[in-house]
């Protein structure tokens, strides 16, 4: 732990330990609206703690799942500085992210609470310590997502060892684009699949080939059964650098005049008009694939969606009312990192009021 922590908290831990342990209270702030996970933090808090044979204090102001406003002290610790001033680093490192990415979290579940969620983070996240915090702040956005408008939320995520976040014994998940290429068609990989794993759902991977309307077809014809009784789901993960087949321009936006004429009757900026009838996985994409698999009596046939996922996309999604089941997605981690940095200041000193001048704010009431 010593190794990690910044050394100007270590030099002021040996000058506490030389002049003598003062008890010290932090606050710990955000500099942007967040939902509060900070169970992370505090259950590390506690088992150093108890390694170390002391107590620390945690009076917890907004409780997981709880809306922070910028500035407000979202918890304070109290107990010996000499044995606080070396974890500060690290628990900033273990609350700031974690709250941002449940601030996504809940957005994306909100706009979109007819939706079930797939958190697919694991592979975008920098090594197992951060996957494991993202899948708990996903749990947390979802949590209030469900409480709060009923959504149905993130289901659960795409590894075994996260898999406890969202109530599950195991990971989610089918097929990835190694496994069509690996059987040379999506129909034999939805065969293979099927052997394989003839008792689970199944949801196919379409657009390797670039055919997503003709081979969700063919799939759906191969299996009638499993598309009558709902366990067939079809995946779009279409590459941003090209429409889905039969759309282009004009074809997009005749799709969703018919469906939605609404969405694009004012005005749209050009990423929003990208997510509404651009290229990719797009809102259009989604409404030409629902219609082709009602035309052909496929009614039951899930549709499930990734490729950039995030607040922006689904809160446009939700504006077109696109006919999404299923979103698998890793795009509630934070886009812009600088607004995770979570902030500590000591304000009491052996319950002396005392912060520095710009930060009274923080004082405990």
């Amino acid at each position: 732990m010593s190794g990690w922590t910044d050394v100007y908290f270590k030099r002021t831990k040996q000058a506490v330990g030389h002049f003598g342990d003062v008890r010290a209270t932090y606050a710990l702030f955000m500099r942007r609206p967040v939902i509060s996970a900070p169970r992370l933090v505090i259950d590390w808090l506690n088992q150093v703690a108890s390694d170390r044979g002391v107590e620390f204090d945690i009076d917890l102001r907004y409780r997981e799942g709880k809306w922070v406003g910028a500035g407000e002290p979202i918890m304070y610790i109290t107990g010996s500085l000499y044995h606080l001033c070396d974890l500060e680093t690290l628990i900033l490192q273990k609350l700031g992210p974690a709250c941002v990415a449940a601030h996504d979290a809940f957005s994306m579940c909100t706009d979109l609470p007819h939706v079930a969620f797939l958190a697919m983070d694991a592979r975008h996240c920098a090594g197992t310590e951060m996957a494991d915090m993202m899948a708990y702040a996903a749990s947390v956005g979802s949590e209030r997502a469900k409480r709060k408008v009923g959504a149905v939320g993130f289901i659960g995520g795409s590894t075994d060892a996260t898999a406890h976040h969202f109530g599950q014994s195991h990971g989610l998940g089918t097929m990835p684009h190694a496994f069509i290429g690996y059987a040379g068609s999506t129909l034999r990989a939805a065969q293979m699949y099927n052997e394989c794993f003839p008792d689970e759902p199944m949801t196919v991977l379409v657009d390797y080939f670039g055919k997503e309307v003709s081979e969700s077809l063919e799939v759906c014809q191969e299996f009638p059964e499993r598309a009558r009784a709902g366990s067939l789901s079809i995946r779009l993960d279409i590459a941003g650098s090209r429409y889905m087949e039969t759309l282009d321009p004009p074809a997009s936006y005749a799709v969703l005049e018919r469906h939605v004429p609404e969405a694009i009757r004012g005005f749209r900026t050009e990423e929003e008009l990208r997510y509404l009838v651009g290229p990719g996985v797009s809102a259009a994409a989604i409404w030409r694939l629902r219609e082709a698999l009602d035309e052909a009596g496929f009614q039951k046939v899930r549709i499930v969606v990734s490729s950039g996922f995030g607040p922006k996309k689904c809160r446009l999604m939700a504006d077109a009312h696109a006919p999404i089941n299923v979103i698998g997605t890793g795009s509630f981690l934070p886009i812009r990192w600088s607004e995770t940095y979570a902030t500590a200041d000591i304000v009491e000193y052996d319950e002396n009021p005392r912060v520095k001048v710009g930060r009274e704010f923080l004082l405990r009431r």
